[in-house]
């Protein structure tokens, strides 16, 4: 295999609202936590959840999507790629960070959906009515084949 590959798939909840900033000639970029979780059953039977969180990156008119569309605690599915940049802090500390910039995004619950769906209201049931029609002769039921 001669080249490289830098891409991720994420599904996971919006941990904040999305930060916006606009430059000059139209371009826009947003930025929110995107919290992924994972459970599994420790030695001792416990059921255990851990969460990573990362940094999304959206750009221009996706960015305007997700700032128009998307809230705090809403499902999402979102393909990108790895990017790690480094800053001076305000104490003149060199400072990391690693981003998705993503390319692609997918909604796939919002959290008001997602909150139905584990407490559903319970529907009124429908009284039955006997809705069967007569039995038909052997004789009938060969008269309507179509052949």
């Amino acid at each position: 295999m001669r080249g490289t590959l830098n891409k991720v798939m994420l599904i996971g909840h919006l941990g904040d609202e999305i930060k916006m900033h606009f430059f000059d000639g139209g371009n826009s970029i947003g930025r929110f936590p995107l919290a992924t979780n994972e459970s599994y059953t420790n030695q001792d039977g416990d059921r255990v959840t851990t969460t990573e969180w990362h940094n999304i990156v959206v750009r221009n008119k996706l960015a305007e999507i997700c700032e128009k569309y998307l809230t705090k605690g809403d499902k999402i599915y979102c393909e990108g790629r790895i990017k790690s940049r480094q800053w001076s802090g305000d104490d003149g500390q060199t400072r990391y960070t690693t981003e998705i910039h993503v390319r692609e995004l997918t909604f796939l619950t919002n959290k008001k959906e997602e909150a139905q769906n584990q407490n559903p209201t319970e529907t009124p049931e429908v009284p039955k009515t006997d809705t069967k029609s007569p039995k038909k002769s052997e004789k009938d039921e060969k008269d309507d084949l179509p052949f």
